[in-house]
């Protein structure tokens, strides 16, 4: 590795505040498969695909542990989803951009050309690689506080407030176990502050025979309003 490259990649370590014995992990994980495919090096660079396998298990873990045993609240149904939305590509690509891991990759050419530094295929998967490659090099603890102080807040938000594009699905779910509903949503004049907002009201109708619609419907806001704050 040339020491133009090291020096790189000591910058990175210590934008993450983390250390690294092992650079050549931190660089094959940086590596994407169109660099080391072009490179006429030998042997070939190692690129981030294996790593990457690996840095998915430990993400999943150290997530999967952190929700599991903050938030006894939430049943297995809730905590998939809940984890599924953090762990998401499109998440992870965001952490990768927050950290600028986009400027320390290693691309072939042509996706270095077409955008590939900010593609979110391309982060998400090098973000992985890079825990894969850190938990290589210091062990889980470690690996479990560089992500955590990374996804805390947004882990503790998500699992408190629920995904906030979700909620109509969720509000359905509840309002949908006393019995067959009726929701309509009417979108009121949007504000004129930026950004925008777009209230809306709701009616949420019983379908019930007459003699009980009044005994559905007390149920029913009950069941509401005992869930309210996990919509």
């Amino acid at each position: 590795m040339q020491d133009t490259r090291k020096e790189q990649l000591l910058k990175f370590c210590q934008s993450l505040g983390i250390e690294m014995h092992k650079l050549e992990l931190l660089n094959s994980a940086l590596t994407h498969t169109s660099y080391a495919h072009e490179s006429k090096e030998l042997p070939r660079p190692e690129h981030n695909e294996r790593v990457e396998f690996l840095g998915d298990s430990v993400l999943s873990v150290i997530v999967s542990t952190y929700m599991y045993c903050t938030f006894p609240n939430l049943n297995e149904g809730e905590l998939t989803k809940l984890r599924a939305h953090i762990v998401c590509e499109a998440s992870l690509a965001e952490y990768a951009r927050k950290i600028n891991l986009g400027d320390y990759l290693l691309l072939g050419k042509g996706e270095g050309l077409s955008g590939g530094r900010e593609r979110a295929s391309i982060l998400a998967d090098a973000f992985e690689s890079v825990l894969g490659a850190y938990y290589l090099d210091q062990g889980m603890e470690a690996a479990r506080v560089f992500l955590l102080g990374l996804m805390k807040a947004e882990l503790d938000f998500i699992c408190t407030h629920g995904i906030c594009s979700d909620f109509k699905t969720r509000l359905q779910e509840v309002a949908q176990q006393d019995g067959d509903v009726d929701i309509v949503y009417e979108l009121l004049n949007t504000t004129n502050i930026l950004p925008p907002l777009f209230p809306l009201t709701v009616n949420i109708s019983v379908q019930a025979k007459a003699g009980r619609k009044r005994k559905r419907n007390s149920r029913l806001l009950k069941a509401l309003l005992k869930k309210w704050a996990r919509l």
